[in-house]
């Protein structure tokens, strides 16, 4: 453990444990089940987009694959705030055969490295537009399956229902992933899906070529203005956050119940007041979400990492945005001190 003193992050010990332990897909269940997946020879991996439909839906259908012909697949949701790492899979004694990336192609180069590091072929689905610059970084085994037209739950429903009906011999009739009744339900919801991923999108793109673009940026300074001068008038009902009950040192935060919205413009202009202090460079905007109350931190500073708080909560987000739910009785220990 460590301690922030002196501006510093210090080494100490502790005789308790920390109670909070930070909740992310690249926990220790996710490992063990990799681990355990090594140990049986699980030689297919599927990893979903997480939170995403497509992502969910096309697990179903690799899930669904796999289990009518019998073949174990190890399935686990991939998530950007914690990522599963190439190493997580690069078990002494595993050998993968092949690596789903559904709904994504994942951090730049992780499915190269993947391919390379476990010898094994990766099929990524893909729908965005992002994805197409990382497909001349791709290796020779790696397949990138993008079509900008239709949804990656699609593609991976296509795709697996036609190489079941490829596996599967003739005498077993029509091979299909879903029986006649299911699948007439299914196919209505990747419609939907789709038209949230693709038509509604395409549709707004139509609709942005006519807007006039110095309109829409004096608009945007407009807009920007209003909710600077309202985080503002929060500026004078500040007080001392210690961070962690001062595992991380100690910040400027203020209670901005019913006022969500500007939660990022109060945060990152208390983090410029809270710096001028004396303090670490961030911002506390504390207010109640619904029965909750939630904490969110922000920095202007590029070397201060709020997200080491928030993960150690049970939180997540990027180094100069994130947030946490904490309890009512420890946000009262994070306040001790204050007159």
């Amino acid at each position: 453990m460590a301690r922030w003193i002196g501006g510093k992050l210090r080494p100490i010990s502790l005789q308790t444990p920390n109670p909070w332990r930070p909740r992310t897909f690249r926990s220790d269940a996710a490992l063990e089940a990799i681990a355990k997946a090594a140990e049986e020879e699980v030689r297919t991996v599927a990893l979903y987009n997480y939170p995403s439909f497509s992502g969910a839906m096309s697990a179903l259908f690799a899930h669904l694959y796999h289990s009518l012909r019998n073949l174990p697949c190890l399935i686990l949701p991939f998530s950007s705030v914690e990522p599963l790492r190439v190493e997580d899979f690069c078990i002494e004694g595993q050998r993968l055969d092949t690596c789903y990336l559904l709904d994504f192609v994942g951090p730049k180069g992780f499915a190269t490295k993947l391919s390379q590091q476990s010898m094994c072929e990766v099929i990524a689905f893909d729908h965005r537009k992002s994805a197409l610059s990382q497909i001349n970084s791709f290796g020779d085994r790696v397949t990138f399956n993008v079509n900008l037209e239709k949804s990656s739950s699609i593609a991976a429903y296509v795709y697996f229902s036609n190489k079941l009906a490829s596996m599967m011999s003739l005498d077993v009739g029509a091979a299909n992933l879903l029986d006649s009744e299911d699948r007439g339900r299914v196919e209505n919801v990747l419609k939907y899906i789709e038209d949230a991923d693709l038509l509604e999108l395409h549709h707004e793109s139509i609709h942005l070529l006519g807007i006039s673009s110095t309109d829409l940026i004096a608009k945007g300074n407009l807009h920007i203005s209003s909710r600077r001068i309202a985080a503002n008038k929060f500026l004078d009902k500040t007080f001392k956050v210690r961070l962690g009950r001062g595992l991380y040192g100690e910040c400027l935060g203020v209670r901005a119940d019913g006022n969500s919205d500007i939660s990022d413009e109060i945060g990152k202009q208390l983090s410029l007041k809270s710096a001028t202090a004396g303090l670490r460079p961030i911002g506390a905007v504390i207010y109640m979400q619904r029965k909750n109350l939630k904490m969110c931190l922000r920095s202007m500073d590029i070397a201060t990492d709020t997200s080491e708080v928030a993960k150690a909560y049970g939180g997540g987000g990027c180094p100069s945005s994130s947030s946490f739910i904490i309890r009512m009785d420890e946000y009262n220990e994070w306040l001790a001190g204050n007159v």
